[in-house]
Formats: C-alpha cells, sequence, structure tokens
C-alpha cells in the first residue's frame, strides 16, 4: 500500500511538472470544471433592479408623454390639461381633483431649456423639476410665505451636465445632472370651476429651449391636450408602472443599460455600476447577463417585490402613511427612491407636498364604500399646512368612483365646515348624507388620499398625525 502512494506521488509529481506546458494527455485523468457559484447572482438582481427602477420607470413615462399624438407633447414644450381627469381614470393613478397639471420632458444634452411662469395673483401655483433619478432640482415651494400667496413672474433655464455659456439676463440657473428632466406646474382650481382664470395662467407659461428664447420670433411651444378622449387615449397602453411591471430582466436592464450613457446615476455611486458590470449590463451597451436563468428570474422578482413594499422609513399612523422628510432627495436610499417613484410619481420634496394614504378602518378593515366612516381632526390637529389641504375618494386601484358627484374633494379650500369647538368632522359614505362636510366614495372597495399643499414642517417630522377612519 505504501509503494503504491508512493508510485502515485510521482506520477502526480510528474505531470505538475508539465503543467506549463500543451500536453498533459496521459499524465492525469481529465480534469471537470466545478460549477461556479450563482447565490451572488440573485441578490445583485435585486440590489440592481431597486437601483435602477427610477430611471427605467422615468424613460418610460417620458416616452409615452412625447410626441404628437393625443395627450402627448414634442420634447422641450409643455403638455396643459384642461380638463379635470375623467370618471374611472387610473392613468396617472390617483389623479388630483384639486390642480390643473402642466407637464414636460426636457432634452438639455444640447443646450439649456426655459421655462417661464406668469404671476399667479394669489393663487397657488406648485412647480417643481425632477432629474430621471426622481430627485427634486428645483421647486417653487420655498417662495411660498407662511400661508399661500402664489408665485411671482419669474424665469429658471435648466442647465444639463458640461453646457459653457451665457444665459439671458434674469435667468436664474438650474443645473440638472441628468440630460433629460421632467418640469410639472400645477395650478390650485376650485372644482374645475374657474377654469378660464386656470387658462389664462396656463397661456402665460412657456416652456422652449435657449435658442428658441432667444431668437428674434420667440415663438411660445405650448401644447393643449389633457381631454378626456386624449387622457382614455393614453391610459389604454397602462401606466408607464405597469409597463414596467410587466418587462422580463432582459428588457429591464437593456432599458437601463440605454439611459445610464446620458443619465449617470445620482448621486455618482461606483459600487452601484460595478455590480451592474458584473451582470453584464454597461452603460449604452447590449446587455449580457449570466447565463443562471433560473437564479436571475428568483432575483428579478424579489427586485419588483421590494419596488412595491413600503420601506420602513415611511410614517405611518392610524392606517395612514405618508413619506417624511428623506423624500424629493433621496441620496443612496434606493429603497425609498425606487418605492417613492412607484407609488407617487412625480412626488415632491417634504416642502412641496404631503399625500397619505388610507386603505383601514380603525377596526383593520378594508375601507368600502357601502359603508359609513367619519374621519374626526381635533381642533389641534388639522392638517397642518401653508397652502391648502383636501381629502379626495378613489377605488383601490386608484381611480375615480362613478359615484355622483364623483370629483367632489373635501378640504379648507372648498369651505369645509368645523364644528362649534373648532373641530372637523368628514363624512365617508358612497350613499349621499346631509353631513356638512361628505365625501363622495365608490361603491367598492377604497382608498383615501390626504392631501397637503405646501406642508408646515410638522407633517412630515412626525409631530402630526392625521386621524382614525372609524366606521360608523
Amino acid at each position: 500500500m505504501i509503494k503504491t502512494r508512493r508510485e502515485l506521488f510521482s506520477l502526480q509529481r510528474t505531470c505538475a511538472s508539465f503543467a506549463g506546458l500543451a500536453f498533459l494527455a496521459g499524465c492525469a485523468a481529465t480534469h471537470v470544471d466545478a460549477p461556479k457559484p450563482t447565490g451572488w447572482i440573485k441578490d445583485e438582481v435585486a440590489d440592481s433592479y431597486v437601483f435602477g427602477y427610477p430611471l427605467v420607470l422615468m424613460e418610460t413615462a417620458r416616452d409615452a408623454a412625447v410626441g404628437t399624438d393625443p395627450g402627448q407633447a414634442p420634447i422641450n414644450s409643455l403638455r396643459h390639461a384642461q380638463a379635470l381627469p375623467p370618471v374611472g381614470s387610473a392613468n396617472p393613478p390617483t389623479p388630483s381633483i384639486d390642480t390643473f397639471d402642466s407637464s414636460g420632458w426636457l432634452d438639455l444634452s444640447t443646450e439649456p431649456v426655459i421655462l417661464t411662469l406668469p404671476d399667479s395673483h394669489g393663487r397657488y401655483v406648485d412647480a417643481r423639476a425632477l432629474d430621471m433619478w426622481t430627485n427634486v432640482v428645483w421647486s417653487t415651494s420655498a417662495q411660498i410665505g407662511p400661508r399661500a400667496n402664489g408665485i411671482k413672474e419669474q424665469t429658471v433655464a435648466f442647465v444639463g451636465p458640461g453646457w459653457q455659456g451665457d444665459l439671458p439676463k434674469n435667468v436664474k440657473r438650474i443645473d440638472v445632472p441628468t440630460h433629460n428632466a421632467w418640469v410639472t406646474v400645477r395650478i390650485q382650481s376650485n372644482n374645475g370651476r374657474d377654469v378660464t382664470a386656470v387658462r389664462k395662467l396656463q397661456r402665460g407659461m412657456r416652456l422652449v429651449p435657449l435658442s428658441v428664447y432667444t431668437s428674434a420670433a420667440r415663438s411660445a411651444s405650448i401644447a393643449p391636450g389633457g381631454n378626456a378622449a386624449a387622457t382614455a387615449a393614453l391610459a389604454t397602453s397602462g401606466t408607464p408602472a405597469a409597463q414596467v411591471a410587466a418587462l422580463d430582466a432582459s428588457g429591464f436592464f437593456n432599458r437601463l443599460a440605454q439611459e445610464l450613457r446620458d443619465n449617470p446615476p445620482v448621486p455618482d455611486d461606483p459600487h452601484a455600476l460595478k455590480i451592474l458590470v458584473d451582470l453584464g449590463v454597461k452603460p449604452d451597451e447590449p446587455v449580457k447577463l449570466p447565463d443562471a436563468n433560473d437564479v436571475i428570474s428568483a432575483g428579478f422578482a424579489d427586485g419588483r417585490e421590494r419596488v412595491v413594499t413600503p420601506p420602513p422609513n415611511l410614517l405611518s399612523v392610524n392606517g395612514w402613511s405618508w413619506f417624511g422628510d428623506g423624500v424629493g432627495n433621496y441620496g443612496p436610499d434606493y429603497a425609498l427612491r425606487a418605492y417613492a417613484a412607484y407609488a407617487q410619481p412625480g412626488i415632491g420634496t417634504k416642502d412641496d407636498e404631503v399625500r397619505a394614504t388610507v386603505t383601514m378602518d380603525s377596526d383593520g378593515h378594508v375601507l368600502n364604500g357601502a359603508n359609513r366612516y367619519v374621519i374626526h381632526f381635533a381642533p389641534n390637529q388639522l392638517p397642518p399646512v401653508r397652502g391648502f389641504w383636501t381629502i379626495t375618494a378613489y377605488t383601490k386601484e386608484g381611480a375615480l368612483g362613478e359615484s355622483a358627484p364623483a370629483r367632489l374633494a373635501v378640504g379648507d379650500r372648498n369651505g369645509a365646515r368645523r364644528n362649534r369647538d373648532g373641530s372637523l368632522d368628514v363624512v365617508v359614505s358612497s350613499v349621499r348624507t346631509r353631513a356638512a362636510n361628505w365625501l363622495p366614495a365608490p361603491r367598492t372597495d377604497l382608498q383615501l388620499v390626504l392631501r397637503l399643499y405646501a406642508p408646515k414642517p410638522q407633517a412630515t417630522d412626525g409631530t402630526w398625525q392625521p386621524p382614525a377612519v372609524i366606521r360608523q
């Protein structure tokens, strides 16, 4: 036995001496490669999905909104909504009936784009710009005083990475870290009863490239849009979030790779990019994912689940949930950023707006319009705002219900009545009541959205709490 072992050792040593040569036949048995570990792939696919989700969602939203079809507008121009969202509309989900919205997508790759806003003469206006990673790079919220008193006439220039040049006098420069951006302007409306005044302000807006702004013609670039037919046409293709959810891993990461060239990560994150490279995802190159389909599929499913799951740093009280101080400027909090993009597309900072959502009553039962509910605001617990607040009822899918009048919201801008002690009760039901503050609800499972426009700090630092929804 000892001799046999020595002979075997001698043979192995002889073979090892020829390890650098091309011919090893007969020296040892055929070598079999051990399977490479694939556990890392699942985690990196999931992490990369959460990381890249906002960029792919914004790209999808941009492609759906830019064009000449009904409900679209050319790049670097504004599309103005000129009617309230139609009943049954859920694109976007939980559409606001408090404001008429204007929206424009920017291409900053060759020159700045100029936005001009008129004096709103005391009417509440909220304007903001988001980079392609959904960070807010500019908003008018800082201009709003202790009580919202509108905005003054102003002109701002959105400047992309690397641009060198001079801007016209009295134009404020806003540097944008990505070559594309999204601008939204929302004008307060009293349930659509003051459309003429809103449209006048819309006509005073202007969004054009710098070269057009400085030209002698100075032609306006405005796309009306916004009627019910156009909104319905866009809804047929599904929301951007639904379109992204329908992508497989190859489709998602190919879109991400295409956008990374012009829209690098914000903040710059070499580690996240290194993970993408490990997966075969490089800016503006065809994606070559590892040959591990089952593992990739598992990681992709995990990433999608994480995006739609509320992160632990959301504020949550009495069944309501809403974003706190970190919203709008996320830094490396990719989980919060992805969920915010999914749940509330275009959400601003803590100073712009708070949207609190509830789907359960105080007993933990799903809200349904067949029941009657009361939301009781104590005198010192009314929503803290510099602007105004409203509550709107939607179906669980985020559509305006069929109940008439379906476009009614309850809030301080439309004469919500207080009780003698200064408290305020909102009654929610699909059946008309004689309550002073009746909120019509869909005749189905529903959700309520409480909007605080220009909220005060206590709305996002945890000091203020919305009351529970109590079934009567």
